[in-house]
């Protein structure tokens, strides 16, 4: 008889254990529904983000610009005119960058609509890099001494140019050179025409010309103001 009884306790018990778990696991399955309600109906909407990217300066597009957002890993560069257009959140950040220009950024507003335009103006980024000289040596010193100790291939033509070419040398060889073709021609003709010149009539003298005199008055004075 007691053992009737302390099955029966056991069993209800067991039922009540049963009960109990269906109760908790009704109530989580509700709170869940609710939260994942609640989640979807808080999710920002997708805008389709559109703009020119340009510059301060001139009016047209600049061509491969980067728009992106880093949270998400989304995002598109511009085309020929500047101009792009890619999906985006609500709430997003969205940096706009460029080879030669700062970054800018832009937030994404809550709107009611599902497009959202912006024109992007972005400022030149100049950096100004120290000079630098290139040298094949490491200091300018050892440089110097190479370049004057340098010597072309053909030094040993040059040098004997400069000896063939000496004043010296050259005033010698023409003291010594005889007359060529033209320097006979020229003393043959001379003396045909004091040849002829005899035949047919007096020598000319130029002691009894007296625009000769005048001349030679004239250099006289010129030596006299070169002297002094």
């Amino acid at each position: 008889m007691i053992g009737v009884i302390l099955i029966r306790k056991f069993e209800l018990m067991t039922l009540i254990t049963r009960v109990c778990l269906f109760i908790f696991l009704a109530f989580s399955l509700y709170w869940l529904s609710i939260s994942t309600a609640g989640a979807q109906d808080e999710k920002p909407d997708v805008i389709q983000f559109s703009g020119i990217v340009a510059t301060q300066d001139t009016t047209g597009g600049i061509i491969g610009a980067h728009i992106y957002v880093p949270k998400g890993g989304r995002g598109t560069t511009t085309n020929y005119y500047g101009y792009f257009s890619f999906p985006v959140l609500e709430g997003d950040s969205v940096v706009i960058s460029a080879v030669g220009y700062k970054k800018a950024h832009v937030i994404i507003p809550e709107l009611e609509g599902d497009n959202y335009t912006q024109m992007i103006v972005l400022e030149e980024d100049t950096t100004y890099l120290q000079n630098v000289d290139v040298l094949p040596y490491p200091t300018e010193e050892m440089f110097k001494e190479a370049v004057l100790a340098y010597r072309l291939p053909n030094q040993g033509d040059l040098n004997n140019m400069d000896r063939n070419l000496d004043p010296g040398i050259l005033y010698e060889m023409y003291k010594n050179m005889g007359m060529d073709g033209s320097m006979n021609h020229r003393y043959f003709t001379q003396q045909q025409a004091v040849y002829l010149f005899d035949s047919y009539g007096p020598r000319y003298n130029p002691l009894f010309n007296p625009f000769a005199w005048a001349e030679f008055f004239k250099s006289l004075k010129k030596k006299k103001k070169t002297a002094k």
